[in-house]
């Protein structure tokens, strides 16, 4: 009889399965963009509705008609530049070396770091850098979510070392729109911290099948911990453990639409858990990870689908609940 074969239980793609330290993703790669704007903002995520849009894909069977499409809503409140870091390359790699503060930042800001009594580093100071980013912080009291603790992150900057500094110099303390950094049609990256789901078993962690009633000790568990030698059980053996609040990475989304009429998007009564969009929004393509109210990170995609439209699909109508 021929050895039976099973697909393994839970993906290793995703190992260790571990919480994310924040509630915010952590950036570790940006592409490479020759105009001179940031590479990412952050939203939050407030639900999700259905589109009917007209088929613009060349090779569709459908090309032309009416379609229906699934989109997640993210609200996008403008992001306050309040700091720029400055980098150069040494021995042990690209390292900060200074950073520069707006003469006026937000009191929520303090909600989330120890600010400074002085800001005493200038623009003038600043003779040899290698790289920089933009400090930007969110502004939740914006929304509906009913947060005013701002998010933090350091975003990177397109074009020339030149003209990075001539825009930092810009619009150091001024705020940034989310049409400012992308347009409909474009393809973003998705960055979000997934629904924490507390402790869980095997089964629903993994997905082991459940064992026979007449199973010895459990039903829902693994019949072993693995071989008798090597005597120790190995990290790929399924256990229970905590689950969910993982961040996660979705490539390639398409912006159907970016706009700054709440009225078209919004439900009567708001969204659930949510309430009602007052900024700018977008609509993306899909489902976002991440409950409603998270923090969404939205950057430049690093490796652009080349079969996805460049002219996002005429919207025809938006479903409000």
């Amino acid at each position: 009889m021929g050895k039976p074969h099973n697909p393994r239980r839970g993906s290793m793609q995703f190992w260790p399965r571990k919480r994310s330290r924040h509630s915010l993703a952590r950036i570790r790669s940006w592409a490479e963009e020759g105009k001179t704007k940031p590479l990412g903002f952050i939203g939050y995520k407030a639900g999700m509705t259905h589109l009917l849009v007209n088929d613009n894909r060349p090779k569709s069977s459908t090309k032309g008609e009416k379609i229906s499409m699934p989109v997640t809503v993210i609200e996008c409140p403008p992001m306050i530049m309040i700091g720029v870091s400055f980098y150069k390359k040494s021995l042990f790699g690209v390292q900060k070396s200074t950073s520069v503060l707006a003469t006026k930042i937000p009191k929520e800001v303090s909600r989330k770091i120890q600010l400074p009594k002085k800001i005493t580093k200038k623009f003038d100071e600043i003779k040899e850098f290698d790289d920089l980013r933009l400090l930007f912080v969110s502004t939740p009291n914006l929304t509906g979510t009913g947060t005013k603790k701002p998010k933090l992150l350091e975003i990177a900057l397109g074009g020339s070392n030149e003209d990075k500094l001539a825009f930092a110099k810009e619009n150091l303390g001024k705020e940034v729109k989310v049409a400012d950094v992308f347009d409909s049609g474009k393809q973003v990256d998705v960055h979000g911290i997934t629904k924490g789901k507390g402790f869980q078993g095997t089964v629903k962690r993994f997905g082991v099948p459940i064992r026979q009633h007449k199973s010895e000790k459990t039903k829902r568990g693994i019949g072993n911990l693995g071989a008798w030698t090597p005597k120790r059980v190995d990290f790929r053996v399924p256990q229970p453990g905590k689950m969910g609040f993982h961040l996660r990475t979705e490539y390639n989304k398409q912006i159907i639409k970016v706009d700054n009429n709440a009225a078209e998007v919004n439900p009567t009564g708001g969204f659930q858990q949510y309430g009602l969009i007052k900024n700018d929004y977008l609509l993306l393509k899909g489902s976002v990870s991440g409950p409603r109210k998270g923090a969404i990170v939205l950057t430049a995609s690093i490796r652009a689908n080349k079969k996805i439209t460049k002219e996002a699909p005429g919207v025809a109508y938006i479903h409000k609940k």
